[in-house]
């Protein structure tokens, strides 16, 4: 069985004690005189910075300039009309259809939904109820993001305000476009003005609403087009398995001067790529270190170029993804709710806890934060990182918020340096350091997909239970059972990282083995669309092929729309079954056997 303790401690410790502070803040406070918007010139003096010191280090780097698809918000008005008539302060999300700043009249209608309790549910879109909202403007809680707005367009809505939860408006995007549109998604760009306020105002708004006879005059102001953005990649080869890589990787671009999220993340980077550049005769596989820009203002843009670029060599060299948006900063003193697939559990969760001395407790990864590899097939490990405990923010009485360690200066204009913390940074670097050597060094990959398979499972006993007598999953459940078998006699059959030589093929087979697993399982666990499409950039539910059981069982038997989820289902049980046969045939199993 593959061994998930340190690979080479000795060699951690030099990492470890290799790590200092005052490179990755030199970066910190340079980005405090810019506000990276995606393409901007701000963004291009902070990859400057980046090249400057890559250079001093000898790190190879390249950058690049693809044309993407972005969004700079610039003004929102929102204007109650009448004799006692008043102004609100807004703000306009990238991608909210412009009014080139003209103003356009509608009535007012309040329709309830929730805010996020926790990272899990930070994209649901809550209930929306039954109100009529054809051609109203429709006012109503949570961010900007796209399964509300969406919701609300197909009923209608001829704009939608978002009441934010504090006092501070939080900028963001609302696109279900992931990355630049093609041919088959560009249909889907959104389609009304959206503006956001905040909650001292939208209460009052609300109020009002629900009295009813409430009109508003609103303007948007959105520059959204196609320009070129930077994106940095550093090389540090490697010594024994160039062929393969790791990629970490941050996403550069920015609200306002954004600190926390993620001035932070880059200066992680950055150091990590100093140190490892000095520790490469060492180092096993290549690590290849990414700055992304494109995340903010247009939907992880630069992540799914790269994948549009260079999927085929990701598909056939990236052993795992690691991600860094949110580390080092302030109270920033747990690592809860930290993502990662499944058969990542016990490499992450033991990494962090040697490394920290802290526990993390997980969250299946949502469909954010630069995970375009989802699709490929490839591990991945984090999205946000260390953040403050349950405990501080409701003693601090903060909401939930997507980053800056739990800090409500999120996405607002105060993201500023006090959001970091030059201590919980450095201690956040020799932890992603750490989990990038053990990736990087161990001649077998430490991943378990006993985890995945077992992952399914329970997903597929709830849709069972969903689903009652009016949908059999017992094909996928035998399939599951012969490959979890398959799977123990694989693993145990591995021997010990400390006792073999990466270039052994023993642990050549087995690393492509485990590639292939990933390239089969995380890709039907967390996809729909094929391995070089990008789902859509909202919540994607584990095996979302079988979600639909849930439109299923509100049918009525016999109905055209469960005959139609029928079918979804079927298909859906194929692709699945498929998955598991070929994951039977790369760990040695006899597909189709015990049928």
């Amino acid at each position: 069985m593959v061994s998930t303790v340190s690979i080479g401690e000795s060699l951690e410790a030099t990492l470890q004690n290799a790590c200092r502070i005052d490179d990755a803040w030199s970066y910190v406070e340079h980005a405090m005189t810019s506000i990276r918007l995606s393409g901007s010139e701000d963004e291009e003096r902070s990859v400057a910075f980046l090249k400057n010191r890559l250079d001093e280090w000898g790190v190879q780097h390249q950058t690049f300039m693809p044309t993407t698809f972005i969004s700079w918000p610039l003004k929102a008005t929102l204007r109650v009309l009448g004799e006692d008539g008043f102004s609100v302060m807004a703000k306009n999300p990238s991608m909210s259809v412009c009014t080139d700043g003209k103003e356009v009249e509608g009535e007012l209608v309040y329709v309830p939904t929730a805010y996020a309790t926790g990272a899990a549910d930070f994209f649901e879109t809550g209930h929306i109820g039954e109100v009529d909202v054809q051609g109203k403007v429709v006012l109503t809680e949570g961010f900007p993001f796209e399964g509300k707005v969406r919701e609300l367009t197909q009923r209608g809505a001829a704009a939608t305000v978002f009441v934010g939860p504090g006092e501070r408006i939080h900028e963001g995007i609302t696109s279900s476009i992931w990355g630049s549109p093609d041919l088959d998604t560009m249909d889907r760009q959104v389609s009304v003005p959206i503006l956001a306020i905040n909650r001292p105002e939208g209460l009052r708004l609300i109020e009002m609403a629900k009295q009813g006879n409430v009109r508003v005059a609103y303007s948007t102001n959105v520059e959204t087009s196609w320009r070129p953005i930077r994106i940095l990649e550093a090389t540090i080869p490697g010594s024994v398995l160039p062929d393969e890589f790791v990629l970490l990787h941050a996403h550069l671009d920015s609200w306002h001067e954004g600190i926390g999220d993620n001035a932070t993340g880059n200066a992680l980077l950055l150091e990590l790529a100093r140190v490892l550049q000095q520790m490469q005769p060492d180092l096993v596989r290549t690590v290849k270190i990414v700055w992304w820009s494109g995340h903010s203002h247009g939907r992880y843009a630069g992540s799914a170029w790269y994948v549009d670029e260079f999927g085929i060599d990701l598909m056939e060299r990236c052993v795992a993804h690691i991600n860094s948006d949110s580390p080092g900063c302030r109270w920033a003193t747990t690592y809860n709710d930290m993502m990662w697939t499944e058969e990542a559990g016990p490499l992450t969760t033991r990494t962090v806890h040697d490394v920290t001395g802290i526990e993390p407790t997980w969250a299946r990864p949502i469909r954010a934060g630069d995970y375009s590899f989802s699709n490929l097939g490839i591990t991945g490990m984090f999205m946000l990182s260390s953040t403050m405990t349950p405990e501080h923010r409701q003693e601090l009485g903060y909401y939930q918020v997507g980053g800056c360690g739990g800090n409500i200066a999120w996405h607002t204009e105060d993201d500023v340096l006090d959001i970091a913390d030059r201590d919980n940074l450095l201690r956040d670097i020799r932890m992603y350091g750490t989990t990038v050597l053990r990736t990087a060094n161990s001649p077998i990959l430490p991943l378990d997909f006993r985890l995945t398979v077992d992952g399914f499972r329970a997903t597929l006993e709830r849709y069972q239970s969903t689903a009652g007598d009016r949908f059999d999953f017992s094909r996928a459940f035998a399939e599951l059972d012969r490959l979890r078998a398959d799977l123990d006699a694989f693993y145990q059959s591995l021997p010990d990282n400390a006792a073999i030589d990466p270039r052994d093929e023993v642990a050549r087979s087995a690393t492509r083995t485990q590639m292939e697993l990933g390239r089969l399982l995380v890709s039907v666990g967390y996809a729909r669309e094929g391995h070089f499409h990008q789902d859509r950039a909202e919540n994607i539910p584990a095996l979302p092929d079988l979600a639909v059981v849930s439109v299923l069982a509100s049918s009525e038997p016999g109905s055209h729309l469960d005959n139609a989820a029928q079918i979804s289902l079927r298909r859906g049980v194929n692709r699945l079954v498929n998955a598991l046969r070929r994951a039977r045939e790369a760990v040695g199993g006899s597909p189709g056997a015990g049928e």
